[in-house]
């Protein structure tokens, strides 16, 4: 009883007692047209049901008076055309189903109506009508205390059919198998998109404010003017550059159809290492083969790579002495960063998001990348494949 009176107060009982009243407006003109033919409507209603845009009507108007309260995401009716005869069939077979509803609900709630006005007007002294529904006239204390009765009968049928209406609808109109693995691959690729902006943004605003830390350290420690002239400018370079990889991610996040553009490659790499000699390591590079010639996703990976390495070496050992190497082959770019090993544990365990970040990176492309001590230092070793890639 809770429950009912609870209901009694929800908009959306009432949206969805309309929602099963209205197909007998087609009923009732079919029945003025054709009196001697009640079914008809059951059959006129198949051609129509398999149009491809009737689909996307029914699932507005179902996701409007049956789920009005409902993130429309989340209601489980699709609104969209069917594309396919799968589809068709299901609108056809929810047409079907809820004009076979409204023939039963409809009459019902009138007569539920029309039978409560008829004991009111009873408890109110009045004789009945002589095509009265009830067979014999009760008592005016009697009528009075079973006037609220057929509205408890009515309130409990809009209810038990909305509700079952509504799971028919979400069956019936829910999305089809291709709609779902549709949504759930724009979902995946919106997904690894944040994810790839959060790389972004990672690597090159931490870099960025690595560098700064690590130039502002050294000049203060240093006390000498030329140093610190030599330290603004490097960490002016590197905020510049570190600005213009934000634009590109912000173009990103407001214009969700684009992507970034510009981003650096590894033919841009010196730039990293005289940031990284600029702080004061002591930076060992080789570079070898035609890194201006590399296909685009690995030397644009493959410049975070390197960076977010350096960005760990000044982070966790400060100005040390690197080595770096990078080498083209044929059949992949082979990418190498050791330093002496660093004393804090967090460094060493691995676990940290620019070293997850790398080997994400590099799990892309098909390629791996390996962290760890080696021989007494600290290697960051890449090795990205080539052949798929081209």
């Amino acid at each position: 009883m809770y429950r009912l009176l609870r209901a009694a107060r929800q908009p959306v009982t009432y949206s969805r007692w309309l929602h099963l009243c209205m197909p007998i407006l087609a009923e009732a003109l079919w029945l003025f047209i054709a009196p001697e033919a009640p079914w008809a409507p059951l059959l006129l209603a198949v051609p129509v049901a398999l149009m491809p845009w009737m689909r996307q009507a029914e699932g507005k108007q179902a996701r409007f008076l049956l789920t009005p309260d409902e993130d429309p995401a989340g209601s489980g009716i699709s609104t969209a055309k069917s594309t396919l005869w799968v589809d068709r069939w299901r609108t056809l077979l929810w047409v079907e189903i809820r004009l076979v509803f409204s023939a039963i609900a409809t009459p019902l709630s009138a007569w539920l109506l029309m039978l409560t006005t008829e004991l009111v007007v009873i408890a109110c002294g009045r004789s009945a009508e002589s095509d009265a529904i009830l067979p014999v006239d009760p008592p005016a204390w009697a009528a009075a205390l079973l006037a609220p009765l057929p509205l408890v009968v009515l309130l409990a049928l809009v209810v038990g059919m909305g509700e079952l209406i509504t799971a028919i609808a979400r069956r019936l109109l829910g999305p089809s198998a291709a709609e779902r693995v549709s949504e759930l691959e724009a979902r995946t690729e919106q997904l690894l998109e944040r994810t790839r902006i959060a790389r972004e943004l990672h690597d090159s605003i931490g870099h960025a404010l690595t560098v700064a830390v690590v130039q502002a350290g050294a000049a203060r420690a240093a006390g000498d003017p030329e140093f610190t002239e030599r330290a603004l400018a490097a960490i002016e370079d590197t905020g510049r550059a570190a600005l213009e990889d934000l634009e590109r991610v912000l173009i990103v996040l407001r214009e969700s159809s684009q992507r970034p553009s510009q981003r650096p490659t590894l033919a841009e790499a010196d730039r990293l290492l005289e940031s990284a000699r600029a702080s004061g390591a002591v930076v060992d590079a080789q570079l070898s083969g035609a890194l201006e010639k590399l296909p685009g996703p690995v030397t644009r990976e493959g410049y975070r790579i390197l960076q977010e390495a350096l960005t760990n070496v000044l982070r966790h050992c400060g100005p040390v002495p690197v080595r770096v190497r990078v080498e083209m082959s044929e059949d992949s770019l082979d990418l190498e960063v050791t330093n002496p090993l660093p004393k804090r544990s967090a460094f060493m365990s691995g676990s940290g998001t620019g070293l997850r970040g790398m080997r994400e990176r590099a799990a892309l492309l098909g390629g791996e990348t390996e962290t760890g001590p080696f021989d007494g230092s600290w290697r960051v070793r890449a090795r990205l494949p080539l052949q798929r890639i081209r």
